[in-house]
């Protein structure tokens, strides 16, 4: 089997770790995977990770600018005898790629999970950052992204075959695993109308607009709930939820495993990320079939059917977010219309699009 390592920054739950949980176990016993974390910490997915066979996790302190980093890295990849190095963050793979080269490892694939920087501009971040997206070209066997948004903002031409779109992969039978939802637990009534959101707090999720929007349509709408789901969502919304009032009517939840139980209990999905690579969350809520009122962006706009982009609405505009929201709660047959669970249930049919992958491997 080959020995396959993976860079990733930690094992929290998010859209990387997610699909990296995910395709491993789809290929569980058919390689040898060995993750690193560059930020040595393991996160709310170790238990999930731990399962899988033949399994590493490796904390190795890779920092940006990192000459010690480095060096260790060469060293682990030069005595390791891998076959694959794979690096899921961006142009900061650059240098665990570079040592994979020195090392004489010679598949070495970039994954781009993200179409745009995640961190603020300067002078000197954006010349040694463009300084990296050189490097990443020069040292990788194949440059892959989950959305033609991200391969087209890190490069502006591709100019040889290194380079390829690879979707996410759902399986959805897996993933649609209860029927079961939380509206007792939570003490939302049978027939209260539920917005729900699923993602960890960062400011590419939006949260400001969601909760803007949220108040303000509970405000608005005795009928209409909200439940927030996410790691630190919980404690970072809590003032602001209490200060309106709303505690009974926005439900701010943390980290949780059974994210299905919260789209079981919902009615509508809402999403107005300001950046995306691929929206797992997204998928997800299509593939249980709930309607959605989503940001415009490209990554998103290529995950879902063109007719549907009249409720794909400018992320920061929670009024056009609003509008949207309350003509799904007026016309029931509009939501019907939106059930994309079929379409999307094929469009992102894991045994494909994984292969797609694993081929690269």
């Amino acid at each position: 089997m080959k020995k396959v390592v993976f860079f990733v920054n930690d094992l929290n739950a998010g859209g990387i770790e997610n699909y990296l949980l995910r395709f491993l176990n789809h290929y569980d016993g058919g390689i040898i995977p060995i993750v690193v974390c560059k930020s040595t910490v393991f996160g709310d997915l170790e238990e999930q990770y731990r399962k899988i066979q033949h399994i590493r996790l490796v904390p190795l302190k890779m920092g940006y600018f990192d000459p010690l980093g480095c060096r260790n890295s060469y060293l682990f990849l030069k005595n390791g005898n891998y076959d694959t190095v794979v690096d899921f963050t961006g142009n900061f793979a650059a240098f665990p790629l570079l040592m994979a080269k020195l090392a004489k490892i010679k598949t070495r694939i970039v994954f781009y999970r993200g179409a745009t920087n995640h961190f603020k501009g300067g002078f000197l971040k954006t010349r040694y950052n463009n300084f990296l997206n050189i490097i990443v070209e020069k040292v990788s066997t194949s440059i892959l992204s989950n959305s033609k948004a991200a391969l087209k903002f890190f490069f502006k031409k591709q100019n040889d075959n290194r380079f390829e779109v690879i979707y996410n992969g759902i399986d959805a039978s897996s993933f649609l695993n209860s029927d079961k939802n939380l509206r007792a637990e939570l003490n939302i009534p049978n027939e209260a109308f539920v917005i729900s959101h699923v993602g960890r707090f960062t400011e590419a999720k939006n949260h400001s607009t969601i909760i803007e929007t949220a108040v303000r349509l509970c405000k608005q709408n005795k009928e209409i709930y909200f439940i927030l789901c996410g790691k630190d969502v919980d404690v970072n919304l809590k003032e602001r939820v209490e200060s309106e009032n709303l505690s009974a009517k926005i439900k701010l939840l943390g980290y949780r495993s059974d994210v299905i139980l919260i789209l079981n209990s919902s009615d509508v999905f809402y999403f107005p990320s300001l950046t995306e690579g691929q929206p797992n969350a997204l998928l997800e809520a299509m593939i249980v079939g709930l309607p959605f009122v989503a940001s415009n962006i490209g990554p998103i706009k290529e995950s879902v059917p063109e007719e549907f982009y009249q409720f794909l609405v400018n992320p920061n505009d929670a009024s056009g977010a609003m509008k949207m929201i309350q003509l799904l709660f007026e016309n029931e047959e509009a939501r019907k219309k939106m059930n994309l669970s079929k379409w999307a249930k094929q469009h992102y049919e894991p045994n494909y699009l994984f292969a797609k992958f694993y081929m690269k491997l």
